[in-house]
């Protein structure tokens, strides 16, 4: 019995780690949301996700499906973005992960953080495949330009307003339930959180 307490309270300490760790990323502070007027109108916001305190979007990566041929098309379905801090890149957050596709290999800011970003969207397809966000581009604060995996649907909107004195901390995805027999889109919209440096 006192095995099983003991098992128990080391459990209940970690869940509560783990939790506090969770509330802490969720409430990190931020300065402005970072949007772009071309996304499409399927699916819910999802949870947004924050890097850890004074860690910043450093790289990404992107969940793309490939053409499908004659199947029904998704295209990019998921982003992740990789925090940063002197050197460390060990924190990756993502709001909703998709369902289809693989994770591209990690593209990184040569310096600096990603700032701002664009959207590549199809537009509505009528009776046809809908496929919604197609790819992304990002821009560094060195202004160094980074463009997704995804594929050549549709065309890229104007690029969203910076972060100032900082940038890009967190991530929410818009993103649409499985369809079933019906037209998947998959991701429709994003958008991400800017936080600002800490005072020295």
């Amino acid at each position: 019995m006192e095995s099983l307490l003991r098992a128990m309270a080391v459990l209940a300490v970690l869940f509560l780690g783990l939790f506090q760790q969770g509330a802490v990323v969720a409430d990190r502070p931020y300065t402005s949301v970072l949007t772009v007027p071309n996304g499409q109108q399927f699916g819910t916001w999802r949870r947004p996700e924050m890097c850890p305190d004074q860690y910043f979007a450093v790289g990404f990566s992107t969940r793309v499906e490939p053409k499908q041929g004659g199947g029904d098309d998704t295209a990019m379905n998921g982003i992740r973005l990789i925090c940063g801090k002197d050197g460390d890149r060990t924190h990756i957050v993502e709001s909703h992960p998709g369902f289809w596709g693989e994770w591209s290999n990690p593209q990184y800011c040569p310096g600096g953080v990603l700032t701002c970003f664009q959207l590549r969207v199809a537009t509505l397809q009528g009776n046809d495949d809908d496929t919604a966000v197609n790819n992304i581009k990002f821009r560094c604060s060195n202004g160094h330009e980074l463009e997704g995996s995804g594929l050549d649907w549709g065309g890229y909107g104007r690029w969203s307003q910076d972060c100032v004195n900082g940038g890009i901390c967190g991530i929410e995805t818009k993103v649409e339930e499985l369809q079933g027999e019906e037209d998947d889109t998959a991701l429709n919209d994003v958008r991400f959180r800017c936080c600002a440096r800490a005072q020295k």
